[in-house]
């Protein structure tokens, strides 16, 4: 591939982090890579193939020459620079919410859609999905392909990295007070985390979901680009530092049976089957992360129906479920789009 001008906006955040070392793993065709973030970050030296990159101020001017952009500072942010990234040329890959329902900005998981980043030249914006809804596409696109899903009903097991550093660290001074009798301070969490489940992640809505149960829904339907799926979720934070767990129940169209789908899942992209109960084999957070597969066990048909399924999906939320799948989706941009012919 030929070397691209990179720009990684919110580089010293955890997802920013993630995006540098998976970039340098995979070895990004990059020239040059420009890191940026606020001003509080600016002379911050990240390490990058060897060397100390320096974090520059994320401004107006910072996209001159720039032809990939990685967005993960917020949707804020994301708003306002990356319509100025993209006018300065860039084709700007979104980590936040900020466009993935804007309908003609391609929302993607390259094991499920790829063919939708060709959508970019609209606005020179591609939209990577919400972490929990991207593990579980990528489990249920070869199902859906085979034998058509009608409905699916998700309740997610998310993890604290979910919400940033900062609720990792809350986690981890929450557990130490806790052992040590000491004061539970709560900034990121509406209530204690160490030791407890909330099942509220982002804010409450009119319908009694919240924003992230119905990002779930609303992406699932835009990704497999078929809104007859009938999507239900109930979004659970849980004391985890890293990966997403996941229990999902699916209602086909024709049967599959729970053998047929093991297989199924055993040759799809991106996903690897761990699901021998007699060994006590199954996908768990710990052994996901740091992993770039999703983990997919507990399959099971679901006998209150007739053509239903059970499956627990496991990921890491910071590289499938965030840095990962952009990278993805800048490798398949910069082969087969941006020096193509085809842009």
């Amino acid at each position: 591939m030929k070397k691209v001008n990179v720009a990684v906006v919110g580089a010293t955040g955890a997802v920013g982090r993630e995006i540098l070392k998976i970039l340098e793993e995979r070895k990004f065709p990059i020239k040059e890579l420009r890191l940026l973030a606020s001003q509080k970050s600016v002379g911050t030296k990240l390490s990058f193939a060897g060397k100390e990159v320096a974090v520059q101020e994320l401004g107006d001017n910072s996209f001159q020459g720039i032809e990939v952009a990685f967005f993960s500072a917020g949707g804020s942010i994301s708003e306002r620079f990356a319509p100025i990234a993209a006018k300065a040329g860039a084709v700007v890959v979104d980590n936040t919410s900020a466009f993935r329902m804007v309908p003609e900005i391609p929302l993607v998981v390259p094991e499920v859609n790829p063919h939708a980043i060709a959508q970019y030249k609209n606005r020179g914006i591609i939209a990577n999905p919400n972490c929990s809804t991207i593990q579980m596409v990528v489990a249920l696109k070869p199902i859906h392909d085979k034998v058509k899903i009608k409905r699916i009903v998700v309740s997610t097991y998310q993890a604290t990295s979910g919400a940033g550093q900062k609720a990792m660290d809350e986690l981890s001074g929450q557990v130490a007070a806790v052992f040590n009798h000491k004061t539970i301070v709560k900034k990121v969490f509406p209530h204690q985390i160490a030791f407890n489940c909330l099942p509220h992640i982002d804010v409450f809505l009119d319908n009694g979901y919240t924003k992230e149960e119905m990002k779930m829904i609303l992406e699932t339907q835009k990704i497999m680009e078929d809104k007859s799926i009938r999507v239900t979720a109930t979004t659970v934070r849980v004391p985890v530092f890293c990966s997403h767990s996941e229990s999902v129940n699916i209602e086909t169209e024709q049967k599959l049976r729970a053998t047929e789908a093991r297989e199924l899942l055993r040759k799809a992209p991106g996903v690897v089957v761990c699901d021998t109960p007699a060994k006590n084999e199954y996908p768990m957070a710990l052994d996901a992360t740091g992993k770039d597969e999703v983990f997919v066990g507990r399959i099971r048909e679901d006998e209150s129906i007739a053509n239903g399924l059970n499956l627990w999906i496991v990921a890491d939320n910071l590289r499938k479920g965030a840095a990962l799948n952009a990278i993805q989706i800048g490798e398949i941009l910069v082969e087969k789009y941006l020096f193509s012919g085809t842009s």
